[in-house]
């Protein structure tokens, strides 16, 4: 048994191993020497990574997938209660165990770095990943999304920093005790668990009070409820970013460079430029709080930010999945209106006038979509036209007269050109006949939006 591996997870069985952050934890075990196995709902490349690793990967759930010998189930808040496998640990004594239990256990004795906020976890914390990896760092990470390079979303590293992503939709970010905490932004979101922004507020102060002493917050200084959220915290170090005047680091210009940009900031009384190798003003940004995150645990803010450009993005984060007959498909992870807001402004921003964009949009979660549906509908107006998908109910059942009637409508309200499509296998077809030369398709969404891409490239490729 590995060095940091704890007892009670030496022989772990996870329900949903192949979700993003379950299997994250799951490779990490197995790097540490931990015998993992598991089941998901089907196979897919994630299964085989993990196969890869040594874990035994179930497809479907049943009970007697659940080894007698295992030491602990690990659960995240999406598993039902009625799960066989659930039902078997309960019978047979087995501790169960939540996602971030599991990976607060594995950040023990680390210093960890823990990124929260409504969106762009997954990018900063990646960034962190990659150019610390660069400097010879050697970190742990665990992160809610593939990196492009070097293909995974987690690592167990010989360094002494740990970089985790955060997740505040069912408050589970409140296990982790970290030396950096990083708040992008605070919005309202997972209505089926936050009633208001207070109950959102009232939760990311209970994160910022689990830095350990003499740690630090870096938060957003741009963001109203960021800067809420720094008035309500007290008794910790908090460093601020962003191109708010009265940012500790604050961010001079951001220039748009095709695909890339370049950032200036002021850090310490010194300005400093560096080049940030994915589009858009929020990723530059994003780039900031790692550097400002980075420097808060000593690293050198001049040998840090040239680190930063070898990022390249995240699966799912605006990737390219490719080009045919002169359109290009581009795969957005952008679910909340803010987050398609944002990625439609940075891909107007790297198209220019000349290029038109067309959006597959496939909302998330009922829930989301009842309290949202207008501002989501708002944001498609930004794309040149856009085709909506029926909702992906994810972990939740439908909610009567709740529907993607309800984006379309606020779409075209705001003046969108918008389709209904409830078939999602006419999709290809669809595109292929809306696509010219020279456009850039979108296919937006958290859920199986995301498998479309090379079947609208294959269509593409027909024309």
């Amino acid at each position: 048994m590995a060095p940091g591996l704890p007892t009670a997870m030496d022989r772990p069985h996870f329900i949903g191993i192949g979700g993003a952050g379950m299997s994250g934890i799951a490779k990490i075990l197995a790097q540490r020497g931990a015998r993992v196995a598991g089941s998901d709902a089907k196979e897919s490349a994630t299964a085989e990574a993990l196969r890869a690793h040594g874990a035994t990967v179930h497809i479907g759930h049943a009970a007697g997938h659940l080894a007698d010998d295992a030491t602990c189930v690990v659960v995240s808040s999406a598993i039902r209660q009625d799960n066989p496998e659930l039902a078997r640990a309960a019978e047979l004594g087995i501790p169960v165990v939540h996602r971030s239990d599991a990976l607060a256990a594995l950040m023990t004795g680390l210093r960890p770095i823990a990124v929260a906020g409504t969106h762009g976890k997954t990018t900063t914390t990646s960034m962190l990943a990659v150019s610390l990896t660069e400097l010879g760092a050697r970190p742990s990470y665990a992160i809610g999304g593939d990196l492009d390079a070097p293909g995974s979303n987690a690592l167990h590293g010989e360094g002494e920093i740990f970089v985790a992503e955060a997740d505040e939709s069912d408050r589970s970010f409140h296990k982790y005790a970290p030396e950096v905490a990083i708040v992008l932004n605070v919005e309202l979101d997972h209505h089926a668990n936050y009633a208001s922004m207070d109950e959102i507020y009232e939760s990311f102060e209970t994160f910022a009070g689990k830095i350990v002493p003499g740690g630090t917050l870096v938060i957003s200084a741009d963001h109203e409820g960021a800067r809420e959220l720094t008035r309500r915290v007290t008794g910790v170090k908090t460093v601020t970013y962003g191109e708010a005047e009265d940012a500790d680091v604050r961010v001079l210009e951001i220039v748009p460079q095709g695909l890339k940009s370049q950032v200036t900031v002021v850090m310490d009384g010194r300005e400093l430029t560096f080049a940030v190798s994915v589009p858009g003003r929020h990723y530059a940004l994003n780039a900031v709080a790692a550097l400002a995150a980075g420097a808060a645990l000593g690293i050198p803010a001049d040998e840090l930010a040239p680190a930063l450009a070898v990022y390249t993005g995240v699966k799912r984060r605006l990737q390219l999945k490719g080009e045919e007959a002169g359109v290009q498909v581009i795969d957005s992870y952008a679910h909340h209106p803010t987050e398609m807001t944002a990625d439609l402004e940075a891909m107007r921003g790297a198209a220019g006038d000349s290029r038109r964009i067309l959006v597959v949009f496939q909302p998330h979660l009922f829930s989301r979509t009842q309290e949202l549906g207008k501002e989501m509908g708002q944001a498609l107006a930004l794309a040149d036209a856009s085709v909506v998908l029926d909702i992906y109910p994810a972990r939740e059942d439908p909610i009567p007269g709740i529907t993607s009637a309800l984006i379309i409508e606020a779409a075209r309200v705001a003046g969108a050109d918008v389709t209904a499509v409830h078939d999602k296998t006419e999709i290809p077809e669809v595109v292929a006949g809306m696509a010219k030369p020279g456009d850039l398709v979108l296919t937006m969404g958290a859920g199986d939006v995301t498998d479309l891409g090379p079947l609208i490239l294959d269509r593409l490729s027909q024309k």
